[in-house]
């Protein structure tokens, strides 16, 4: 399982450069992101290299900061990988609430990163239908 910081900023200009700029100045690397908006507010979902240390500094910032358990899961980078991860968690009636991707820096491949309400069972299901999580 890998830790994801999710941050909730006002929709404004320069909102995310100042939680770049906080985790840059501590040397905190960002090696996965994504960013819902709505009119007012975004949700900013990262994984990074150091979870607790980007949560203790954003939640002192004053930002709303929380932690959620989700799977990185390295496929091959190419057609149809996907889809067959997708498959399934559809096969074992698991629900995928979001996705993002992310790259394995050491093997270069990419990294799937999702969240399931019962991430231990989503990862049991695709164990079983021979993927792996980080």
């Amino acid at each position: 399982m890998l830790k994801q910081v999710s941050i909730f900023a006002a929709n404004e200009k320069g909102a995310m450069q100042k939680i770049t700029q906080l985790l840059a100045d501590r040397d905190i690397n960002i090696w996965g992101s994504v960013t819902n908006d709505s009119a007012e507010y975004g949700i900013v979902r990262m994984i990074v290299s150091d979870p607790d240390q980007a949560r203790d500094i954003l939640a002192e910032a004053g930002y709303l900061v929380q932690m959620n358990e989700v799977m990185g899961v390295e496929l091959p980078d190419e057609p149809g990988s996907l889809n067959r991860l997708l498959e399934a968690f559809r096969e074992g009636n698991i629900n995928v609430s979001y996705i993002y991707l992310s790259f394995n820096r050491d093997s270069g491949m990419p990294v799937m990163i999702l969240r399931s309400e019962d991430i231990w069972e989503a990862e049991d299901c695709i164990r079983g239908k021979g993927f792996s999580s980080l």
